[in-house]
Formats: structure tokens, C-alpha cells, sequence
């Protein structure tokens, strides 16, 4: 499949033209930062691909207006009294150093509790955090692949979780493999579950295009619900779109 890429400028807006194999034009504007992407026809030229974007210039300025009042969440320094998310919920992070193994909790469900040996650094505190997330994730996502495997009637033949700075989730279509992003375990379940049903839906279809709307609105109603709360959902320091 040959897919093209650049940009053009529209009323002051860069516009990123992804050409390929598809039969109608696709706006979206995405977070954390009002990216502008259109998935074109092979045969449109940029012409028409303005006077599009031209049309629908209120409703990108309207959602990049949202994007840019969206919460953010400033870089986490990991000391006590910090706010943390996980699944969702907003979390008091709470310190504590003794002789003992690292070990992180949730006590109630108000607070996250860091048990760390005396003189551990900022840096090994967050990797400790992070690897906590992860085991979460692992905990949470086969039993969700079993259950949407039946429901959209496809396999997932391997799965994983990484750090990812420009989607939510990725799916390699040959090998049946999908990636979602580790950050996923501070937004609320059903966002995860949002996410995971679009990457298994693309097994079914590789492009976001009408019939990939229709299969996605036939296995899960509310999915446009689930990805308005992943985008309300307070944006980490660094930039995670979708």
C-alpha cells in the first residue's frame, strides 16, 4: 500500500496530507496539542484538500481550543503530597522510607503509598512507579483480550506495553501483535477497554474509515463516549496523543 505524507498550511494551521489507497477524505484533530491530520484519496490533489479543511475550519479551531484548555499535569518530582493517577482517579502520593523491600500500594481511596529504602532518587522512585503500572496492566489485559476476542470473532496472537509518545495503541496487522501505551494505566478502564477494542478491531480493518466507524459503533456502542473521556483525561508532562 503507498501512503504519502507532508504538510500544508491552511488560515495560519499546518495540516499534515497523508495520501493513500483509501475512497474518502478523513479530518481529525488530535491531542495533546490540536494536530491537525487528513487522510486523503491518492487522487485529491492539495487544492482540494484545502477548500476541505477550509470548510471545517470552526470545528478544528473549536477542538483545538478544548485541547489547549485541557488539563495538564506538570512533570512529577515523586515526593509526598503529589497528585498521581491510576485508573482514572486522582491519587495523594505518600513516602515512605524504611529498611524493607520497595513496595507501593493503595491503602484507601485517597492515597498511593511508596515504601522505599532511605536515599532512593527521584528517578528510581518513578521506575519503581512505572513498574508497578505495567504489573497492573498485565493483571488487566488478558482477561479484556478473551472477552472482546469472542465478541469480535479475531485472534490476538501477542500483545505488549510500552512507553509511547504518539498513540494510545498500535496494532501489526500481519502478525496479529498489539501494543498499548503503558500510560493507559492511569486513565479509567474504559478507556483501556476503548483502546484495546480499536486495535482488535483493525484486524477486521486496517483504516479509519467508515465501515472501521460501523464496526466499532456494532461491538461497542459508546466507543465516541470512551474517547471523549481519554481526551478529557488530565495529559501526563509529556505529549501522548491518540
Amino acid at each position: 500500500m503507498t501512503i504519502r505524507r507532508h504538510h500544508i498550511e491552511v488560515r495560519g494551521i499546518s495540516i499534515e496530507v497523508v495520501r493513500k489507497n483509501i475512497k474518502n477524505l478523513h479530518l481529525g484533530v488530535y491531542p495533546p496539542n490540536g494536530r491537525v491530520r487528513v487522510a486523503v484519496p491518492q487522487r485529491l490533489d492539495d487544492d482540494a484538500v484545502r477548500l476541505a479543511v477550509i470548510s471545517h475550519l470552526k470545528w478544528i479551531r473549536t477542538q483545538q481550543d478544548r485541547f489547549e484548555k485541557q488539563e495538564r499535569q506538570s512533570q512529577r518530582e515523586m515526593l509526598t503530597g503529589e497528585s498521581h493517577y491510576v485508573e482514572g482517579r486522582r491519587y495523594r502520593l505518600n513516602i515512605i522510607e524504611y529498611d524493607g523491600p520497595n513496595r507501593i500500594c493503595l491503602p484507601n481511596n485517597r492515597t498511593l503509598e511508596l515504601r522505599i529504602r532511605p536515599g532512593t532518587d527521584r528517578d528510581k522512585r518513578e521506575a519503581l512507579l512505572y513498574r508497578w503500572y505495567r504489573q497492573r496492566l498485565r493483571a488487566q489485559i488478558p482477561p479484556l483480550i478473551t472477552k472482546w476476542e469472542t465478541k469480535i470473532g479475531v485472534t490476538v496472537v501477542d500483545w505488549g506495553i510500552r512507553k509511547m509518545k504518539t498513540r494510545w495503541g498500535t496494532c501489526n496487522i500481519n502478525d496479529r501483535r498489539i501494543w498499548l501505551n503503558l500510560e493507559l494505566a492511569k486513565k479509567p478502564a474504559a478507556c483501556l477497554e476503548y483502546i484495546l477494542v480499536h486495535e482488535m478491531v483493525h484486524l477486521l480493518e486496517r483504516h479509519h474509515n467508515e465501515r472501521f466507524q460501523q464496526l466499532m459503533s456494532h461491538f461497542m456502542p459508546h466507543w465516541r463516549l470512551h474517547r471523549e473521556e481519554l481526551n478529557r483525561a488530565p495529559l501526563a508532562h509529556e505529549n501522548w496523543l491518540y
